[in-house]
């Protein structure tokens, strides 16, 4: 059985959060350790639970990574001045990208009928005129595949006349003969019913003769 996609959201369920916390965390712990012994990497890794308890795994010594982590940030930073502006301006995209979102989803919930308390007058008639276009195109796509259909449906019959009109000219040239085997049944029932009629029957009415001796 294939295993459907997660969708990554925050589980409300505490105790469900709990234990997808704890089997993700061993499972992206022994990974972290599977990496390091199979490509000899420096590898670290550092969890804090949600009631702020840690877990860690290093490759070799904890402070040396992060040490080095921090010395690698700085030579980036100092080689690219700019590396910072630009993860602003991503974030600044992604903020802006996550309002449009939520606009068109109050939109959508409108549109279901959903939230309209809330709409003015101007609103609740422009909902209404974006319905009726979009009833409008619905319908339209509608009769053009109905029409399709019908067409389909024609060609169909007249592919079933042809070929019908095909079949009744064979007909013509060779019509219906009875078989052998029923000219020969039609034969002896014609026999059987003919001697039934020649045949005589003697009836004696009264008492039985005496024959002389």
């Amino acid at each position: 059985m294939v295993r459907g996609k997660v969708q990554l959201k925050r589980i409300e369920n505490v105790t469900n959060r709990q234990v997808t916390f704890s089997k993700r965390k061993t499972g992206l712990l022994k990974k972290a350790y599977e990496l390091s012994v199979l490509c000899d990497a420096e590898v670290a890794v550092i969890i804090f639970s949600q009631k702020g308890r840690l877990y860690d795994f290093s490759s070799s010594n904890m402070q040396k990574t992060i040490e080095r982590y921090g010395e690698h940030v700085k030579v980036v930073q100092t080689n690219n001045p700019n590396e910072e502006q630009f993860t602003q301006q991503l974030e600044h995209e992604a903020t802006i990208m996550s309002q449009k979102i939520k606009i068109i989803e109050a939109y959508q919930r409108k549109f279901l009928g959903q939230d309209l308390a809330s709409c003015s007058v101007e609103e609740l008639g422009e909902i209404g005129s974006q319905l009726e276009q979009s009833l409008r195109s619905v319908r339209a796509r509608k009769e053009l595949l109905f029409k399709e259909q019908i067409d389909q449906l024609k060609e169909k019959e007249r592919l079933l006349l042809e070929e019908n009109a095909k079949l009744h000219e064979k007909c013509a040239e060779k019509p219906w003969q009875l078989q052998p085997a029923k000219e020969k049944e039609v034969a002896m029932s014609s026999r059987s019913s003919l001697s039934s009629e020649m045949v005589e029957t003697e009836l004696f009415i009264g008492l039985p003769l005496m024959r002389c001796s």
